[in-house]
C-alpha cells in the first residue's frame, strides 16, 4: 500500500490555492463551527479568527490499496496463538479518537484535526448566507485608509516637494556661517588701511599690501555660493490612518413580545455589520445598548441580545433615554453619533407621533446618521408611517425593511453606501 502525500516546500502564499480547496471541501464542518462561534461571541470581536476541528475520518489522504475480495498470500511473524491452517477473522474498521468513551487497554485512534481560520476566512463564512459579492467583502474587511500629513523636512525628495523658504533660509545661514570669519578679517584689514591712509602713506608698501589683502578677502567672500545642493530642503510627508475622530453607536432594539428569537438574530447580524463599518472608519468607537418594551434601559451586550424580559411596546421611552445619554456623555461636538434602531414596527398607537417629534427635535440634530430597520414580512406598522414623515425632512435619517437573513446585507449596503460628493 502506498500513500501519496505532496510535501513540497511552498514559499509565502504559494499554498493559498490548496487552502481554498481545503476550505471548500470541508465547507459544512467549517460553517457549523462558525455558527457556534457567532452565538457565543461578542459583536466587538466578531471579526477575529476561529479554531475549527474536523473529524480525522473526513481528512484521510488518498491512497492506493488492494480491493476487497480475492485471495491474498501474506507472511506473518510467528506467534503463540495461531498455527498453520487457522482462519483469522478480518479486522473490523475502527473509528477515530476524540474522547467521550470509556477507558480501555486496547485499540488506538487519532484526535480530531484542528486548524485556525483567519479573520478574512471567518468573515467570508459568516457573510456567506447573505450572498455577498467578493468585491463587497473586500471593501468591508479592507485595508485601513491612510492620509498624507506633513512631517517636517527632509534632505532629499522630488522637485515638486521642495520648500523654497526653508531652502533659502538654510542657504542664508550657511553663507553667514562660512563668510563670518572672512568678513571679520576684511573689516580689520579695512580699518588698518584707513589708519595708514590717515598717516599720508598713500603709496607705501604697507598700503599696497593691505589693499591686496582686502581684494583677496572680498574675492573669497564672493566665491561663497548663493545656494548649494546641501541647502535644499523638501517637505516630508508620512502616512497616517484617517480619520482620527471618535464615534459612538447606539443600538436600540425592541424586545417586546412580538420580537421573537429569529428577529433578534437578524437584528444582531445587522448590528455586527454596523459595528465593523464604524470600527474601520474611526479611531475610537463606543457602543451603547438600549433595549425597550414599555420602558427603556441601558444594558450590557449579553442582556441586549439574550435577556428574556418582554412586555408591551412604547418606543418613545428608548428615544428619550438615548437623548439623555447623549446630553450626559456625548454633548460635545468631538463625537460622531450614530444610531441604529431595530423593531418589528409594532408600537402603541398614540406613541408613534411622539416618536416622530422626539426624533426631529431632540435626536437628529445631534446625529451624523440614524438608521431604522423594520424586521417584518408583512405590511409596515404604524411606526413606519410616522418615520416616513421624518425621512422627508432629514437626509441623514434612513429606513429599510428586512424580511429574512438574506436581506440584511443588501439593506445595510443601501443604508450606508457612499454618497456622491455634492458641488457647492
Amino acid at each position: 500500500m502506498s500513500n501519496i502525500i505532496d510535501r513540497r516546500l511552498n514559499g509565502k502564499n504559494k499554498s493559498a490555492v490548496n487552502r481554498e480547496r481545503f476550505l471548500r471541501r470541508f465547507k459544512a464542518q467549517i460553517k457549523e463551527a462558525v455558527g457556534k462561534a457567532i452565538k457565543g461571541r461578542s459583536i466587538t470581536d466578531i471579526d477575529s479568527g476561529e479554531s475549527v476541528s474536523i473529524p480525522v475520518k473526513d481528512i484521510s489522504e488518498p491512497n492506493f490499496h488492494h480491493g476487497r475480495g480475492g485471495h491474498n498470500d501474506q507472511v506473518h511473524p510467528g506467534n503463540e496463538e495461531f498455527i498453520r491452517g487457522d482462519r483469522i477473522n478480518r479486522p473490523q474498521g475502527g473509528g477515530a479518537g476524540g474522547g467521550g468513551g470509556k477507558a480501555s487497554n486496547e485499540g488506538e485512534g487519532e484526535d480530531d484535526f484542528a486548524f485556525q481560520l483567519s479573520r478574512e476566512e471567518f468573515m467570508n463564512v459568516f457573510f456567506e448566507d447573505l450572498a455577498l459579492p467578493n468585491l463587497i467583502k473586500t471593501q468591508l474587511m479592507g485595508i485601513e485608509e491612510m492620509k498624507s500629513v506633513r512631517a517636517g523636512y527632509t534632505n532629499d525628495g522630488t522637485p515638486a516637494n521642495i520648500s523654497i523658504v526653508r531652502s533659502l533660509r538654510g542657504a542664508l545661514a550657511r553663507r553667514v556661517a562660512m563668510g563670518a570669519p572672512t568678513l571679520r578679517q576684511l573689516r580689520e584689514a579695512e580699518e588698518d588701511l584707513d589708519t595708514l591712509l590717515e598717516s599720508d602713506a598713500d603709496s607705501g608698501p604697507e598700503v599696497r599690501e593691505r589693499r591686496k589683502r582686502i581684494h583677496a578677502l572680498r574675492e573669497k567672500v564672493n566665491r561663497i555660493p548663493f545656494i548649494d545642493p546641501y541647502d535644499l530642503r523638501y517637505n516630508n510627508r508620512v502616512k497616517q490612518p484617517k480619520p482620527t475622530s471618535q464615534a459612538v453607536m447606539f443600538c436600540i432594539m425592541d424586545v417586546s413580545g412580538s420580537m421573537d428569537e429569529s428577529k433578534k438574530d437578524m437584528a444582531k447580524r445587522f448590528f455586527i455589520l454596523l459595528y465593523l463599518f464604524l470600527q474601520r472608519n474611526y479611531e475610537k468607537i463606543e457602543v451603547v445598548f438600549i433595549r425597550h418594551h414599555t420602558s427603556a434601559v441601558e444594558v450590557s451586550e449579553e442582556d441586549f441580545f439574550h435577556s428574556r424580559e418582554s412586555g408591551g411596546t412604547v418606543v418613545s421611552s428608548a428615544l428619550n433615554l438615548m437623548h439623555d445619554i447623549v446630553q450626559k456623555r456625548y454633548a460635545n461636538r468631538d463625537w460622531n453619533i450614530y444610531a441604529a434602531q431595530a423593531s418589528d414596527g409594532d408600537n402603541w398607537d398614540s406613541d408613534s407621533a411622539n416618536c416622530g417629534r422626539i426624533m426631529q427635535e431632540s435626536l437628529l440634530p445631534w446625529c451624523q446618521y440614524f438608521a431604522y430597520i423594520e424586521i417584518t414580512q408583512g405590511e409596515p406598522q404604524n411606526l413606519w408611517y410616522e418615520y416616513l414623515k421624518v425621512a422627508e425632512h432629514y437626509k441623514h435619517f434612513a429606513m429599510q425593511k428586512i424580511g429574512s437573513p438574506a436581506d440584511i446585507y443588501p439593506v445595510f449596503r443601501e443604508l450606508f453606501k457612499r454618497q456622491p460628493a455634492t458641488r457647492s
